[in-house]
């Protein structure tokens, strides 16, 4: 692992990505004790304002991208995180330090990963902002992203 710089994934590397030239992102968790490579091959990015989100991240709202489960792999410090939910969808964070690295979603088949934890910049940036509904009220979106109160098409 090159740290802190996005190199390019070979054929011969481990992840199930489809692209064997996709550029691979670093990311770790506050204090690096998780670290983690996740292909920079991003369906979605949006930024969420649920008050669940709210609370794990203790931020006005969570951006996060979105990709298949299988090109996110944990490269250091696995059995330094500790998991909010079950098998098949959860919350991954760091148990030393809080962090939250992702979230596992749809079945467990894809992986919400908080781009606030990634070192290198994605080439993906977030376009909605999702469940404004729910935002915290103190903070004003100030962006001309679309906003939804709920899920995306939700108005």
């Amino acid at each position: 692992m090159r740290y802190g710089r996005a190199y390019d994934l070979r054929e011969d590397t481990v992840m199930g990505s489809g692209n064997s030239n996709a550029r691979i992102l670093v990311g770790e968790c506050y204090c690096r004790a998780v670290r983690y490579e996740v292909a920079d091959a991003f369906s979605y990015a949006m930024n969420c304002h649920c008050s669940n989100c709210r609370r794990t991240t203790g931020a006005a709202f969570k951006p996060f991208a979105g990709i298949e489960q299988s090109k996110l792999r944990i490269v250091s410090g696995e059995n330094q995180r500790t998991i909010y939910g079950d098998d098949t969808t959860h919350d991954a964070h760091c148990a030393r330090c809080g962090s939250l690295l992702y979230s596992r979603v749809r079945e467990g088949k894809w992986v919400h990963v908080a781009m606030g934890t990634l070192v290198d910049a994605p080439s993906i940036r977030p376009s909605v902002h999702i469940f404004v509904g729910s935002k915290a009220p103190w903070h004003e979106i100030t962006d001309n992203l679309p906003q939804y109160r709920g899920h995306v098409g939700d108005v």
